[in-house]
């Protein structure tokens, strides 16, 4: 079965990004980098591909130029298994980054992330009145307040 990698398309800082989201990831490494060779769009010897791993997850990043920047459209979903996680991957991610609502930021070279419980699915699911307590005590948060979310979950 194939496997799908991810392939960021930055400007100039694909292996600057790989190897911060290395740092802040367990498990993860700069498996391979390639460089532009001479005569083509960019400068010889400068880096054109990362491929990289993120606690299992493989990536590609890219430095494809300044013409294709990211949205908010497409995020990366960081699952947590708690509120010690959440801080951590939050804090680490949204510096030099901005911070969004509802868990969600955009990190120093533009690229969205969502921080939230790993059972965020089940918070919101159930009932209508469960779904739309949760939904009314996430929307006014920047960072997720997992213990908030629960209480608003039981009612």
């Amino acid at each position: 079965m194939p496997q799908i990698i991810p392939n960021l398309w930055f400007d100039t800082e694909a292996l600057y990004a790989a190897e911060v989201y290395c740092s802040v990831f367990p498990g993860s490494s700069i498996d391979v980098v390639s460089h532009y060779p001479d005569d083509t769009i960019r400068e010889a010897g400068m880096v054109l591909t990362v491929d990289f791993t993120l606690d299992g997850q493989r990536f590609t990043a890219i430095n494809g130029g300044p013409q294709f920047p990211f949205t908010e459209a497409v995020s990366l979903l960081v699952d947590c298994a708690d509120q010690a996680e959440i801080d951590h991957y939050w804090a680490a991610l949204s510096a030099g980054g901005r911070e969004g609502q509802c868990g969600w930021l955009t990190d120093r070279y533009g690229v969205s992330w969502q921080i939230c419980p790993a059972d965020m699915a089940g918070l919101m699911s159930g009932d209508r009145a469960r779904t739309a307590r949760v939904f009314a005590a996430m929307m006014p948060m920047r960072k997720l307040d997992l213990a908030t979310l629960r209480g608003a979950a039981d009612g």
